[in-house]
């Protein structure tokens, strides 16, 4: 088999090389990184939510995100204002200069989009999307969250030989029917 042909390689890779032709056109043209693009996305459709529940949609560390918020703070992007029912917390909200930039993030996904779409017909491109989307609500309802939790922080396959590890691989096995 070729790597290059295969489903996991071609997903991922097209997905590396869209973020990077998106990073470059942010950092040009907004002079935010995808990653900070990622961030005002998600606190426009959450806004409100507190660091810890922004950093699991993100699906990155807390302390990661933290650093990240700090810096988008200072920039004038986010602000964090104090959550009423924690005082320990803080709620994000998007500034009034965030709020148009979003457009414009939009836009920029959409010429990336149509750059990665060329050659393909109108309709080939809408196939395309609907066909990930079902392989994407496959994967995404199919796994059991504690399953995905649990192995999503391991980079090292040694750390695979825990007891953690052999309790979320038997949700899986149920999943797939198996016992």
């Amino acid at each position: 088999m070729h790597f290059d042909r295969s489903f996991g390689f071609l997903v991922h890779d097209v997905a590396r090389l869209f973020a990077r032709r998106f990073n470059q056109r942010a950092l040009l043209f907004l002079g935010l990184t995808r990653a900070q693009c990622k961030v005002l996305g998600y606190l426009a459709r959450n806004e409100g939510i507190n660091q810890a529940g922004l950093a699991d949609l993100l699906e990155i560390k807390p302390m990661t995100l933290v650093r990240q918020i700090d810096r988008m703070e200072e920039d004038g992007w986010i602000e964090r204002r104090p959550d009423p029912g924690d005082r320990r917390a803080y709620r994000l909200v998007l500034t009034a200069k965030a709020r148009p930039i979003l457009a414009r993030i939009l836009e920029l996904s959409t010429e990336v989009r149509d750059e990665a779409f060329a050659g393909l017909s109108e309709v080939e491109g809408q196939d395309l999307i609907n066909l990930l989307g079902r392989v994407h609500g496959n994967l995404s309802h199919r796994v059991p969250p504690l399953a995905v939790n649990e192995l999503a922080d391991f980079d090292d396959p040694r750390d695979l030989a825990t007891p953690r590890v052999a309790a979320a691989s038997a949700d899986l096995s149920l999943v797939r029917g198996r016992r």
